[in-house]
C-alpha cells in the first residue's frame, strides 16, 4: 500500500515520538513542518498530551526552533472538556492533572469540586499522589463518574518512557471496580473534531503517529489513511501483534517531504 501525499488536503499529526522526544526535536521534523506550510496544507497536531495548553505547545515548538500557531493544536484535554460540556453542561469535577486539563475544563464552564463532584477526571500530572488517588477512589465509590483524558499507557521522554494517563488511572479502576471513559485518541469523537477543524473529509486526510493503539487505530476506524513512524514507541515487530495495519510505515516524518522530491 502507498499514499499519494500530494493529493492529501489535511494532515493530522501526533507530537510525542513524531516531532520530538521530551525536549529533543526529532530528525526531519522541521523539514516536514516546513513542507506542510510551504505547500499550503491544512494541518493539526492532535495530541493525547493533556498537561499542556495549545499556547504552551506553541511555545515548546518555538523553543525548539519551529513556529506553529496555537490554532494548529488540539489536545485530549480539550476533547475531554468538550465531551463533558456536551454531556453535562455546568457539571463539576475533581481533577488530577496539569494546566492544560484544568484550563480546558474551566473554559468549558466546568467547576472544580472535591466534595461531591459529578466526575473524577484524570490526566497526566505532577499532582498525582497517594493522597489524590485515595480521594479519587472514594469520590468514584460515592457516585462520581470516572473520566480519563486519554488511554496512553506510557509516553516518550528524553531518557526513556514515563507512565501516562491509562497507567495512572488504573489504580482507581482496580480499587473501585469502575471502568473509566477515555476522551482522547482513539476516541472517534476526537478524530471527528480533528477532521472538522481541518475542513476535510476522511478520504482527504492522513493521520501520522507512532502508536498502533491510539493513532493508527483512530485513523483506521475513521476511514483515514494512516502513517506509522518508527521514531517513537513502535517498531516493525510491534505492528505484527495487531489485526489492523497502517497504510504505510516510515522511519520518521522527514520521509514525507523526501518522497515528494
Amino acid at each position: 500500500m502507498s499514499i499519494d501525499f500530494q493529493n492529501k488536503k489535511g494532515f493530522i499529526c501526533d507530537m510525542d515520538g513524531v516531532l520530538y522526544h521530551g525536549n529533543r526535536l526529532l530528525p526531519g521534523a522541521v523539514e516536514f513542518i516546513n513542507w506542510l506550510q510551504k505547500n499550503g496544507r491544512e494541518y493539526l497536531f492532535l495530541t493525547n498530551n493533556s498537561g499542556m495548553t495549545p499556547r504552551e505547545l506553541h511555545q515548546k515548538l518555538e523553543r525548539l526552533g519551529v513556529n506553529v500557531l496555537e490554532e494548529h493544536f488540539y489536545t485530549s484535554a480539550l476533547a475531554t472538556a468538550e465531551f463533558l460540556r456536551i454531556q453535562a453542561p455546568g457539571c463539576s469535577a475533581f481533577v488530577i492533572g496539569e494546566a492544560g486539563l484544568l484550563n480546558a475544563l474551566y473554559d468549558a464552564g466546568i467547576t472544580m469540586n472535591d466534595v461531591n463532584p459529578d466526575y473524577v477526571v484524570i490526566g497526566e500530572g505532577r499532582s498525582y499522589s497517594l493522597e489524590t488517588l485515595t480521594k479519587a477512589v472514594n469520590l468514584v465509590l460515592g457516585g462520581a463518574k470516572l473520566i480519563g483524558a486519554n488511554s496512553d499507557v506510557s509516553g516518550n521522554i528524553e531518557n526513556g518512557i514515563a507512565p501516562a494517563c491509562r497507567a495512572l488511572i488504573a489504580p482507581v479502576e482496580m480499587a473501585t471496580g469502575k471502568q473509566a471513559y477515555f476522551c482522547g485518541k482513539p476516541n472517534p469523537l476526537m478524530m471527528r473534531t480533528g477532521l472538522r477543524l481541518l475542513g476535510c473529509h476522511s478520504e482527504e486526510a492522513v493521520i501520522i503517529g507512532d502508536r498502533m493503539d491510539t493513532d493508527i487505530i483512530a485513523g483506521t476506524e475513521s476511514g483515514v489513511d494512516t502513517v506509522l513512524v518508527l521514531s517513537g514507541v513502535s517498531d516493525r515487530e510491534t505492528v505484527k501483534a495487531f489485526a489492523y495495519q497502517p497504510t504505510v510505515i516510515l522511519d520518521g516524518v522527514g520521509c514525507i517531504p523526501d518522497k515528494q522530491e
